[in-house]
């Protein structure tokens, strides 16, 4: 049944040594493997994502994936210090202030990854 199933989130990018780039140098993830031309991600507590090749890269408006973390705050912090420019909002329902919105139960803060994918860190409140 799905809902015993792991879900596994997946990332499309047009350049894959680009993103390689973006993913390993400023968000600090290590590749676990490569595979079907892309590259698997070991995320925390045993999650993973997969980055592939993917004519589709950026076109969505949406969050791709997200990342729950215990501070959003110092890892906003963190990912600025490595170069990653993050979205600032102020549209109904979201405002950031210093690149994170509060609402919903949760902090979180936006970011492109070099493909134009947005992605997101988030602390549940």
């Amino acid at each position: 049944m799905l809902k015993d199933a792991a879900l596994v989130p997946y990332i499309p990018v047009s350049d894959v040594a680009r993103a390689r780039r973006f993913y390993e140098q400023k968000v600090g993830l290590k590749p676990k493997e490569e595979y079907a031309g892309g590259v698997i991600y070991e995320c925390g507590k045993g999650s993973w994502v997969f980055m592939y090749p993917s004519a589709g890269a950026g076109t969505s408006k949406a969050s791709t994936a997200f990342w729950s973390v215990e501070d959003v705050a110092a890892e906003v912090r963190e990912l600025k210090a490595r170069g990653v420019v993050f979205e600032e909002y102020d549209m109904h329902g979201i405002k950031t202030v210093n690149s994170i919105a509060t609402a919903g139960g949760a902090k979180t803060a936006w970011f492109k990854d070099s493909e134009g994918n947005i992605l997101a860190i988030s602390q549940r409140l």
